[in-house]
């Protein structure tokens, strides 16, 4: 278990940076259009990352958290259609470039809708924070574009989508981490839309699924926590589930305030998620892979994003730190 970061660092001074805070493993990806990333796209991308010292330890399907008309690959999960089956042919091939290049995974998103929130708050010093408040979500938008979803049409997707990338992923011996639904709604639809895996139960189901070591989950604790009532005590049991299985490929180590349907996003040291508690368990489940920010709240100032990065890798170092003694 480890520190590691996501993103798309551009520049020499940014990987120069993560080099000198201690972050060597990264999910990131190679230069140019997703369909150009084949085997020596990767080999390239990992060549430039080894002279500053760090790992290309994931990569990126090109399904993300937006919606699916946003994504380069969005018709996947929008129902029976040539489109949805030429691009699954796509990412089955990034799979393989993958697997050759010896990328250990890739992560994704399953949603239509993409994430959801309302405005945002303020916390400490007047730190911006990512909120959500179902009470206050817009009701009024109709039924989404893509058209409606219910729960058995959601599973029913899903479900053709892995019987087309698990065979894959494992003959290829590249794991596939999915991000859950954020935030989950419980049962409730938005938009005509089941947010199938926007519950503990509903990523149950989906790591049953065509069940394959290389078939699990990109674990956003944060996203997790947002879908419990009492996230501050319920929290670890779900990690323990998921973990003894090892359905765990990534860990966005972030924390929040509140609980299901009503959550702030915060820094990590003040939340109501013991954060050294969490990394107790992930270290007893036998997790082994990064722990990585996510969602840093808003600072003041030109470069606020590095800096609350930096803040949380700090944190993330000091906290495996100590439970390693």
């Amino acid at each position: 278990m480890y520190l590691g970061t996501q993103g798309q660092p551009v520049t020499d001074d940014e990987l120069s940076v993560l080099s000198q805070l201690g972050v060597n493993h990264i999910s990131s990806d190679p230069e140019g259009p997703w369909t150009g990333w084949d085997r020596h796209a990767f080999a390239a991308h990992q060549e430039r990352l080894a002279k500053y010292g760090i790992t290309l330890d994931m990569s990126l399907m090109p399904l993300g958290s937006r919606s699916a008309f946003e994504n380069d690959s969005g018709n996947v999960f929008l129902g029976a259609s040539k489109e949805r089956d030429e691009e699954i042919d796509l990412l089955c091939h990034l799979i393989e470039e993958a697997g050759a290049a010896g990328v250990r995974a890739l992560r994704y998103n399953i949603t239509i809708l993409g994430h959801m929130r309302t405005e945002p708050r303020y916390g400490r010093g007047g730190a911006q924070l990512s909120s959500f408040d179902y009470s206050k979500l817009d009701q009024t938008l109709g039924e989404f574009e893509g058209g409606a979803a219910d729960a058995d049409e959601m599973w029913e997707r899903i479900d053709y989508f892995l019987g087309r990338v698990v065979p894959v992923a494992e003959a290829n011996k590249v794991q596939i981490a999915c991000h859950p639904m954020d935030p989950g709604i419980g049962n409730r639809e938005y938009r005509g839309v089941a947010r199938v895996m926007g519950t503990v139960d509903g990523l149950k189901k989906f790591i049953s699924m065509h069940e394959s070591a290389y078939h699990g989950l990109n674990f956003c604790q944060g996203t997790v926590s947002e879908m419990l009532e009492n996230p501050g005590e319920e929290i670890f049991d779900v990690i323990r589930y998921f973990g003894e299985r090892k359905k765990i490929f990534n860990v966005h180590f972030r924390n929040i305030k509140g609980g299901f349907l009503d959550f702030v996003e915060v820094f990590p040291d003040e939340g109501d998620i013991d954060m050294l508690e969490a990394i107790r368990v992930y270290r007893d489940v036998g997790y082994e892979y990064m722990l990585m920010p996510d969602h840093v709240p808003g600072l003041a100032g030109g470069n606020a994003r590095r800096v609350g990065f930096a803040y949380c890798y700090g944190y993330i170092n000091a906290a495996l730190q100590s439970v390693s003694q």
